[in-house]
């Protein structure tokens, strides 16, 4: 993963643990919405999940030694809620409080969760991964990267959009019950769904440590 930014681990949860999950946000329009939705960490089996061993053993050998899972979304696209999602890196890291620093910003807040985007030596001691409650096809608007480009730091849209159009993105087709690991800053996209296949992606956050130094301290979302 360190070249590449991104790893695809089959077979890390069970089809039972994948139904198990999926019932869990079945039906709750508390925290669901047509999308998906945010902030999940206060959900009891989602926190279970993300400290689950198999899961920080993953995020803790992409991270160095040591992982603390801070943030989970639920993304949920189906024939009812198809949508694309451009060319991006994901820069915005959820925060207990203001950073007094020029490095940080732009601020704003969603769902009462203060949120800035962060400088490039903070996004490097952050992974994701992405638990696969469907199969993840060609037909249901998988995730597609751009190797290697989390190397190139945080990077402006045009220069993103640039770095796409050069380059030969790969489609992470991943199994229920798998694991897409993969680092913020690596370029991604999903395309529009061909087929009404559900697709859901649990997609839990990990830090080497919540206090990133520098007054900046990643809150619980």
């Amino acid at each position: 993963m360190t070249d590449l930014g991104y790893r695809i681990v089959e077979g890390v949860l069970s089809q039972d643990e994948c139904d198990s999950l999926t019932t869990a946000f079945t039906g709750d329009t508390q925290i669901r919405g047509r999308a998906g939705a945010r902030h999940l960490m206060a959900n009891p089996q989602v926190r279970e999940i993300a400290s689950d061993p198999r899961l920080l053993h993953l995020a803790a050998e992409a991270l160095g030694g040591r992982a603390v899972p801070y943030r989970a979304t639920l993304f949920e696209k189906s024939g009812r809620a198809n949508w694309l999602v451009v060319w991006h890196q994901d820069t915005a890291l959820p925060l207990v409080k203001k950073v007094i620093s020029d490095e940080w910003g732009p601020w704003s807040i969603k769902a009462d969760v203060l949120y800035a985007h962060a400088p490039n030596w903070a996004l490097d001691r952050i992974v994701a991964l992405r638990v696969h409650l469907d199969a993840s096809t060609r037909d249901n608007g998988p995730l597609r990267v751009v190797p290697g480009t989390h190397r190139a730091g945080v990077l402006t849209d045009d220069e993103v959009f640039a770095l796409a159009r050069r380059a030969n993105p790969v489609e992470c087709v991943v199994e229920r019950g798998g694991i897409l690991a993969m680092r913020p800053l690596l370029i991604h996209s999903s395309s529009k769904a061909r087929l009404d296949l559900p697709r859901r992606v649990l997609h839990i956050e990990y830090a080497d440590r919540l206090d990133l130094g520098h007054g900046a301290r990643l809150a619980i979302a």
